[in-house]
């Protein structure tokens, strides 16, 4: 994809659908063999983390289960607000189950370390991580993040789910976003 095909908002493509798709099977594989034998169920955290739920989802072989929460700590902004809000919770109890929190992004883990310390109160048998993007330089908390498709650069970006202004979620890449769209 040439600058010129870009949207003007978009400085730069940070991560290629190419290179997206082939991450998402290499986690796929690498959560199938750690859970083989085990029900993992897959809680996504909404908004953002649709694409990677529904692409690794499919991608996996062993059919897990799926639920979705959402939780928010953005406002219209670029920064997160530091407050942490449950806008819709589970509808599977998940007390003995190995639950695996798939998510868009990890930049400053406050939301993240919340929504983990939450669903380990209440008796998953275990809880695990995976992200499609972290941003380690932003990182405020330290978080477990067991699985990671790509470590960025701490820019914010859109795309492939992450969104500004609820602009760009569809976007099949991770751009940069100019900072005076």
């Amino acid at each position: 994809m040439s600058a010129a095909d870009l949207p003007v908002e978009i400085e730069h493509v940070l991560v290629t659908q190419e290179q997206i798709a082939q991450r998402i099977s290499e986690l796929a594989a690498e959560i199938d063999a750690d859970y083989a034998g085990r029900n993992v169920l897959l809680v996504g955290v909404l908004k953002g983390a649709i694409m990677v739920m529904a692409d690794l989802s499919r991608a996996m072989s062993s059919d897990p289960a799926v639920d979705w929460m959402a939780v928010s700590s953005y406002g219209v902004g670029t920064k997160s607000s530091g407050v942490v809000r449950i806008l819709k919770d589970l509808d599977i109890d998940i007390s003995g189950r190995h639950v695996l929190v798939v998510e868009d992004i990890v930049d400053s883990g406050l939301t993240l370390s919340w929504l983990l310390r939450n669903l380990n109160s209440r008796g998953a048998a275990s809880v695990e991580v995976c992200t499609m993007l972290r941003k380690p330089e932003a990182a405020r908390v330290e978080v477990r993040v067991k699985y990671v498709g790509f470590d960025i650069p701490a820019e914010f970006v859109v795309g492939y789910g992450l969104d500004y202004a609820e602009r760009f979620r569809s976007l099949p890449y991770v751009g940069v976003l100019r900072t005076t769209p």
